[in-house]
């Protein structure tokens, strides 16, 4: 299934909720070795869940934090237009309602 993304390419939308997209800026190398970070730290956060390992647990999330920053997911947007950064909000209730609301029409 594709995955549905906003007009202007700054989200995705999922179960009606829009995500940040990586910063396109990025260039693969980059995009790469932080992604690899990311699913490093994500599996850093479930082995300490296992282990029930709360500092393990804070230093995993941390990495998490810092790859999404990273990769533009996360913190300043990358976008440079001045649009407000609705990220995690659901769809319905942004910028972007209208556009939503009319993919049921089609």
């Amino acid at each position: 299934m594709p995955v549905l993304e906003t007009p202007d390419g700054r989200y995705i939308v999922v179960k009606g909720r829009l995500w940040r997209r990586t910063n396109p800026k990025l260039n693969e190398e980059q995009r790469d070795r932080l992604v690899k970070a990311l699913m490093d730290a994500r599996r850093g956060v479930k082995e300490a869940k296992r282990a029930e390992d709360e500092a393990a647990m804070k230093r995993a999330r941390a990495a998490v934090d810092a790859a999404k920053h990273g990769l533009g997911e996360r913190g300043p947007v990358w976008w440079t237009d001045g649009a407000p950064d609705q990220n995690r909000r659901m769809v319905a209730n942004t910028t972007y309602a209208e556009w939503y609301a009319g993919l049921d029409a089609t």
